[in-house]
């Protein structure tokens, strides 16, 4: 039996999916979520094995006009991917009409040999589904796609369809990862990704980009019971009270919140202590980005 296996990046602009999408294919959270613009930061690797197959999915960054210099390097991240895959695969929403920063994306595949599949995401929001193939009509007017197909990543609609599609397009090779292996990612990253998604879920206005968490400390203290102390770091001061809340209530929230999906992923027992601390203007400085991981060499 031939056996395939190969890199697969999820790209687009912000908000349309790809980290629902990543989760539906991988069969389980491997990147966080939210209906806020910007959510990935980093390449998360999500590993899918099956009998014939090994796919290893890269949901970058959404691709937009960068603001800063966290900004910059989402974006140039995002666009280093496209020539390190075996597919790629362009998520959009089916609710919208082709957006400007979509043709702008289109015009980056153009510059890549790897073969390229639509995937119309959201197809369940539509009120009529004669609408999806409007918009396929109008993504294809852009470029031919080697396939196309409408997908619910939510709902989890023809999410093995396109799996099928993609999984005919690797090239034959072996397994990267081990069979029980979903993802690459460190627990202190997983740990540090779960506890934003909670802040953005919370909390409003400017704070959520301005948000990055650090895990500065983790320890097994029994067989069943892990300690964690992590930062949530901040640009303002009013940011830092808007998190922490009224007597503490808001920190406490995002605190259950977290450890509650925290002890449902790892299968032990979590104390989480957070903390809220002030870097200011932190997004737009290259050595405090470094700190935080974000290098443009990864």
């Amino acid at each position: 039996m031939t056996y395939r296996s190969g890199f697969v990046a999820l790209v687009g602009r912000p908000n349309v999916g790809k980290s629902t999408l990543l989760n539906a294919l991988v069969g389980q959270k491997v990147a966080i979520m939210s209906n806020r613009p910007q959510t990935t930061r980093n390449r998360i690797r999500g590993v899918r094995t099956s009998e014939t197959s090994q796919m290893v999915f890269i949901d970058t960054p959404g691709i937009h006009k960068p603001k800063h210099r966290l900004g910059e390097y989402m974006v140039e991240i995002a666009l280093r991917t496209l020539n390190e895959v075996d597919v790629v695969v362009l998520v959009v929403d089916a609710t919208s009409a082709v957006h400007p920063t979509e043709v702008e994306i289109v015009k980056e595949l153009e510059r890549v040999r790897t073969p390229v599949i639509l995937a119309l995401n959201k197809v369940d929001a539509l009120p009529d589904r004669a609408v999806a193939l409007q918009r396929i009509e109008a993504y294809q007017a852009l470029r031919d796609f080697d396939e196309f197909v409408p997908v619910s990543a939510l709902k989890g609609e023809q999410v093995e369809r396109l799996a099928e599609l993609i999984e005919a397009r690797l090239p034959e090779g072996p397994k990267y990862y081990p069979d029980d292996m979903i993802t690459d990612q460190p627990e202190s990253h997983i740990i540090s990704e779960i506890v934003r998604e909670k802040v953005l879920l919370l909390t409003r206005d400017e704070v959520p980009h301005s948000v990055m968490v650090a895990v500065e400390h983790m320890e097994r203290r029994s067989s069943d019971t892990l300690y964690v102390s992590a930062v949530i770091y901040t640009e303002r001061e009013s940011q830092k009270a808007i998190l922490i809340g009224k007597q503490g209530q808001m920190l406490k929230r995002v605190g259950e919140m977290a450890r509650h999906e925290l002890e449902a992923l790892f299968g032990n027992r979590i104390y989480l202590e957070l903390w809220v601390k002030v870097k200011r203007d932190w997004r737009n400085k290259p050595a405090l980005l470094h700190q935080f991981g974000f290098d443009r060499d990864r």
